[in-house]
């Protein structure tokens, strides 16, 4: 499908969960309204401990913040990205920050859990995933009404061999839904999602947060669409928002043409 009408959801989650699926299904609902076909939430969409990074009852992935999701993806017939949730393990103490995309018949296309943990020391705070969160394994793909996608999530965005990888499976589209705090917002968002979509030739996709996220500190918003040359195609700023962009195919192979990066001697893949 060429366009592809798409919108990002950013939003200020909180640690009330009743309130935050609440918001993200109008806002979902917002961009059915304005005709978007594939609809993305940023990351912990339906949780955001704020004073750290403290779970409360985890969440399956049939729980009811991606079962919710699945009926209204069904009723409009459109895609969704449930840009991740905290979800049990079993006989564990900690989680997998995981994203989940739902099919326009509300089936579960496929389920990615966060490979890279953010354990870093900010001014703000010092955070610590790890402690929470298990990581995940495996990279995965999956096509959204005729485009191939690759997921991620938020810390990711810095290590360009995961995004080598789909690069090497044909990806059209990167998903990114983050959290991404403001202090490395204002040095790294942007120039990052630009650098992943440029050696990768894909869209890059990145519904953010905005407010206060764990250990109290503000999240950056500033979602964002950029396109397989490099340039922002839309960009939301600080507030709650449902932003709207088009994806498509005709743009992809036309810089794929403009400067080809098949040749596989060139690349270094990521291993899982």
């Amino acid at each position: 499908m060429d366009p592809l009408t798409i919108a990002l959801v950013q939003m200020n989650a909180t640690d009330n969960r009743d309130e935050n699926l609440d918001k993200a299904c109008r806002l979902v609902s917002q961009a059915i309204a304005q005709k978007a076909e594939f609809i993305l939430l940023p990351e912990m969409f339906n949780f955001r401990p704020i004073q750290g990074t403290s779970i409360r009852e985890p969440e399956t992935i049939n729980g009811t913040s991606i079962t919710t999701l699945q009926a209204q993806a069904k009723e409009h017939g459109v895609s969704i990205l449930a840009g991740s949730i905290a979800e049990s393990i079993i006989d564990s103490d900690k989680v997998y920050n995981s994203s989940v995309l739902i099919n326009r018949k509300g089936e579960i296309q496929c389920v990615y859990r966060k490979i890279h943990l953010f354990d870093a020391d900010l001014d703000a705070a010092s955070v610590r995933e790890s402690h929470v969160y298990e990581a995940g394994e495996r990279p995965e793909l999956a096509s959204v009404q005729g485009f191939n996608c690759g997921l991620s999530i938020c810390f990711d965005l810095r290590f360009p061999t995961l995004y080598q990888y789909y690069a090497q499976k044909k990806a059209d589209c990167i998903l990114v839904p983050s959290s991404f705090m403001s202090p490395t917002g204002k040095a790294h968002w942007e120039v990052l999602l630009r650098a992943r979509a440029i050696e990768t030739q894909s869209y890059v996709l990145a519904p953010n947060q905005v407010g206060v996220g764990a250990f109290g500190v503000d999240t950056y918003g500033h979602s964002m669409v950029v396109d397989p040359w490099g340039a922002v195609c839309a960009e939301a700023g600080r507030e709650e928002t449902v932003l709207i962009s088009q994806i498509k195919k005709s743009e992809l192979r036309k810089v794929r043409e403009r400067i080809p990066l098949t040749r596989k001697s060139d690349m270094v893949y990521f291993q899982p």
